[in-house]
């Protein structure tokens, strides 16, 4: 079921402003603070057209929550908001955007990914600029 609300599931108080950057791209959006109450509201909502996650303090537990998502929620584009990453993103995350980015990259690449202008193959990878060099 295509749904026209994205799922915005962060650790910590989520800005008003990284919701007004995401209202634009023409979808409702949820937020919640637990990973527990984003399976829950996925359920309730059958599914939702994306899912961004913010986890930065628990970026594992970010992984491990877009993993299980993947497995119930094939087709859901899952976004990963986090800091600065080393190495390659795992296959079930779909794209990412680092907290130092301006919030106008988030929304572009929300719009690709609910285009499906960006497939999975084509996810960025990311690697820390202090060990780029």
């Amino acid at each position: 079921m295509m749904s026209d609300t994205i799922l915005y599931v962060s650790d910590h108080a989520v800005s008003t402003s990284v919701l007004a950057a995401i209202k634009p791209v023409g979808y409702d959006v949820v937020s919640t603070d637990r990973v527990n109450q984003a399976l829950a509201l996925l359920f309730v909502m059958h599914s939702a057209a994306a899912v961004v996650l913010d986890l930065r303090s628990k970026e594992e537990i970010g992984l491990e929550f877009a993993r299980e998502l993947r497995a119930i929620h094939s087709g859901v584009p899952i976004l990963l908001r986090c800091c600065e990453h080393v190495g390659p993103m795992p296959s079930w995350v779909d794209a990412y955007v680092s907290v130092s980015e301006p919030l106008e990259r988030l929304t572009c690449l929300l719009r690709r990914m609910l285009n499906g202008d960006l497939a999975l193959r084509d996810a960025p990878r990311y690697v820390s600029p202090r060990d780029a060099a």
